[in-house]
């Protein structure tokens, strides 16, 4: 027992001296890092360029496609050799026409601004009842099942003001999968920003196709229609068209080999595409484009961790995260998902003044990295949190075992949050400040996990998933869209 207990503490103290012995290497690095990503930094001026020669980045679209070769020729240029298209084929959305009218009859209708929520029906005409439905959450139909059957539900993005407390808002195509189940024909999302801005977005739970129309109207009009439908039955028409139909599009990855772990991977991605009614600059311009800084940083420094890291652009997620599962489902097909060990996903990520994971006990691990951040930067804070959520690239990697992470307590520049997913969302709303601290405290971050001697955060087995997934609350929403693999 005694032999047992000397050599246990033996290695704590062998431990602590490799991870001190580590962190001294780190310094020297992230010092490097800091000041390359301070005085080098191409985050803001190459986003600007591709906001304003390529536009949108819809995936699908001709101009999906140049943001494809922009970015590969960028990483090309940084001097990477090992730079790869991961192509996929996709059921590519683009709106069409849209004409949404509400009134007390058919004979008297006004209409009303809106637009195409993404994976509508390529044509759709129906003209029915519209039934406040409140938050559109399961809750709000159970009273009473049939209330929207062969109507239009009208339904609030968030959480309606005076809501009981702890009310749990879902994502706009999960209420939209609930409206469907309990019969309704057609869906009305009224958006949560102020200003008559109206947001697009994917209503499918799967990426394909839904059933019925669904529309997004502003906040303003959206409560009118609310206090009208109060005090007198309303009526709604929907005539849209719209097009979809298969074809490719390509994740870009950028590889640098371990130097003494290289069958282990963390990889760092954000999502390259963006929505159709304007550049994307913040959803996700910053994100994606802050990856491809790091991914620059780490050649021009010539880094390399124990670790293979793998700088990641996905195409395809505001259609249902298809790129991020092109790539995990890729990964299951070559047997190389067991070697993913962190998956660091940025996405609307800026000026981040900590880090998040899955994995509670990375917290000794994030902190000594945000500890030697901190000296570079009194207003990086070290934060940490852990917890999981869904909707963005890093799911397809957590329903799979893989422990993710990212920035933490950013906030999003110039008051761009009304701008999501909205027509107002332009490069004027970057700040060049906030990505290059996403950039260098990211990379520094990256290189952490990469190089650290062991990452206690372990890769699940999938009932472990699944425990993880039902302690975060997630396996209510997962059920709706269709991803709830575990049978009780």
């Amino acid at each position: 027992m005694k032999n047992l207990i000397t050599t246990t503490l033996l290695l704590i103290v062998l431990n602590s001296h490799l991870f001190s012995q580590a962190k001294n290497e780190w310094s020297t690095i992230f010092q490097n890092i800091n000041t390359e990503v301070i005085a080098n930094s191409k985050a803001y001026s190459s986003l600007k360029t591709a906001t304003a020669t390529i536009g949108h980045r819809l995936t699908g679209s001709s101009n999906g496609e140049k943001a494809e070769s922009f970015v590969f020729n960028l990483l090309k240029s940084y001097g990477f050799s090992d730079v790869r298209y991961q192509p996929f084929e996709v059921e590519s959305w683009s709106r069409g026409n849209l004409k949404v009218s509400i009134g007390t009859d058919v004979s008297h209708m006004q209409v009303i601004k809106s637009v195409s929520l993404a994976h509508s029906p390529v044509k759709a005409n129906v003209t029915l009842e519209v039934v406040d439905m409140g938050n559109g959450l399961e809750e709000d139909y159970l009273g009473n099942p049939n209330k929207v059957k062969g109507k239009i539900a009208l339904v609030y993005l968030g959480v309606l003001p005076g809501s009981k407390s702890g009310t749990k808002s879902l994502h706009r195509s999960e209420k939209t999968a609930i409206a469907t189940k309990y019969g309704a024909k057609g869906i009305i999302v009224i958006n949560t920003a102020d200003g008559g801005i109206l947001l697009t977005g994917t209503a499918s739970v799967t990426g394909k196709l839904i059933a019925i129309p669904a529309v997004c109207i502003s906040k303003e009009d959206g409560f009118k229609v609310k206090e009208e439908l109060a005090a007198k039955k309303q009526f709604a028409s929907i005539e849209m068209n719209n097009f979809s139909g298969l074809i490719k599009a390509r994740n870009i990855i950028a590889r640098i080999e371990g130097k003494s772990i290289p069958n282990e991977k963390v990889i760092v991605g954000g999502h390259l595409d963006s929505w159709d009614l304007a550049t994307g600059a913040i959803d996700n311009g910053i994100g994606s484009f802050a990856v491809i800084d790091m991914a620059r940083t780490f050649s021009a420094l010539h880094l390399q961790p124990a670790r293979t890291v793998e700088f990641v652009l996905f195409m395809g997620e505001e259609e249902g995260l298809l790129g991020s599962r092109a790539y995990v489902n890729e990964a299951i097909k070559d047997n190389s998902i067991n070697q993913l060990r962190y998956m660091l996903n940025y996405d609307m990520t800026n000026d981040p003044k900590g880090y998040s994971t899955t994995a509670e006990e990375s917290k000794a691990l994030f902190q000594a990295i945000g500890s030697i951040a901190q000296n570079f930067d009194s207003s990086y804070k070290n934060s940490f949190s852990s917890g999981a959520g869904l909707h963005s690239d890093h799911q397809p990697f957590m329903l799979h075992g893989v422990p993710t992470g990212g920035g933490l307590g950013g906030v999003l520049p110039n008051n761009s949050g009304p701008c999501y997913h909205a027509d107002c969302d332009d490069f004027k709303l970057v700040d060049e400040k906030g990505i290059k601290n996403t950039v260098r405290f990211s990379a520094m971050l990256l290189y952490g996990i990469a190089d650290a001697i062991e990452i206690k955060a372990k890769h699940f087995t999938d009932e472990e998933t699944k425990n993880f997934l039902i302690k975060n609350n997630l396996k209510e929403p997962l059920a709706i869209a269709g991803e709830w693999r575990w049978k009780e």
